[in-house]
């Protein structure tokens, strides 16, 4: 699938990948679980800019070419879901990552999205970083953001506490991964120390956590770009747990996987919604999932937006209605 040209920045949300990772992989194995509950979602259709009868809804006097156009804009594409992943981890209610997915079943991809948890937004009337939308008002105000921002409705929300990665990589046995650089890191404010050499090597989870988070050496060497050559290793570690999970033995293993989700996930998706949502990514396969994130600079203290390069991105991989969001749904704050 092409990618959309992203923007290095300085910073960006630390634990995406273990977010998207362990939200699809759960879905996935609850489908096995729940099969007899399949039901799809419903999409939102009391959100700005989502009408439940287009055709009632249009302007009078348009010509029926002029009713046509604007009427497409508006319709949604069957099949096609967006959902708002969030995680937290960092023991006071924030959250440090934040993925908008687009579930296309009709034409076979997931999309994720990675928010940078200090993209500048609008939030009560006043500029602050996207996170404070999920500090004050939860995810609620953090899905109302998030839409309102990029111009598109989202119909559902995730929370995982990214505790739950540890869990779910030794649940299935830890994971062999190509380590790409040599990693020599220390933190002692967060207690946290990450020593690999290059290589390949079984991981169990808090092995995992630490690769996936690693950003640079102790004297500054390690990808040559830190948030680009992160993202790289957390989708391969992604695709390799994917791979794992899936296999017969993992799936013998249901409890524990529903276990997992009941303590570490909250969402206001069915059982039956997600067991429709894990049967559709089982069909698609690993490689039909995919993920960037939002281009922009940063220029402290925010990430602005790059208005052109998101609306793009937008209506390639985001965009739940049958045509293109005109510019002007955008409002990113300049």
């Amino acid at each position: 699938m092409p990618r959309t040209r992203r923007r290095r920045r300085r910073r960006s949300s630390s634990h995406w990948g273990r977010t998207l990772l362990l939200v699809f992989i759960l879905l996935a194995v609850t489908y096995a679980c729940l099969r007899a509950f399949l039901r799809p979602p419903e999409q939102k259709t009391d959100e700005p800019g989502a009408v439940q009868s287009v055709s009632d809804s249009l302007p009078e006097g348009l010509s029926e070419e002029e009713a046509e156009s604007l009427r497409s804009h508006y319709e949604r594409k069957p099949s096609f879901y967006t959902i708002l992943v969030s995680g937290v981890d960092d023991g006071n209610g924030g959250s440090d990552t934040n993925i908008l997915v687009a579930v296309d079943a009709e034409n076979d991809y997931i999309y994720g999205v990675s928010i940078p948890r200090d993209t500048k937004a609008v939030i009560n009337g006043k500029n602050r970083k996207i996170n404070f939308a999920y500090n004050s008002g939860g995810m609620e105000l953090l899905a109302q953001t998030v839409s309102g921002q990029l111009g598109i409705p989202v119909d559902y929300t995730v929370l995982v506490d990214l505790r739950g990665f540890e869990a779910l990589v030794n649940t299935i046995g830890g994971v062999d991964f190509y380590i790409p650089v040599d990693m020599d890191y220390d933190d002692p404010l967060q207690d946290l120390s990450i020593h690999f050499p290059k290589g390949m090597r079984h991981l169990d989870g808090a092995e995992a956590l630490k690769v996936v988070r690693f950003r640079h050496n102790n004297d500054g060497t390690g990808y040559g770009s830190e948030d680009i050559g992160r993202m790289q290793t957390q989708q391969n570690f992604l695709k390799a747990v994917a791979k794992k999970t899936l296999t017969v033995s993992n799936l013998t293993k249901l409890d524990s996987f529903v276990k997992i989700f009941h303590q570490y996930v909250e969402t206001d998706l069915s059982l039956g919604n997600l067991a429709w949502l894990g049967a559709e990514a089982i069909g698609m396969g690993p490689e039909a999932i995919d993920f960037s994130t939002l281009p922009g600079d940063w220029k402290s203290p925010y990430i602005y937006l790059n208005q052109d390069e998101v609306l793009a991105l937008v209506n390639q991989y985001l965009n739940p209605y049958v045509e293109d969001r005109l510019p002007e749904d955008l409002n990113i704050p300049s």
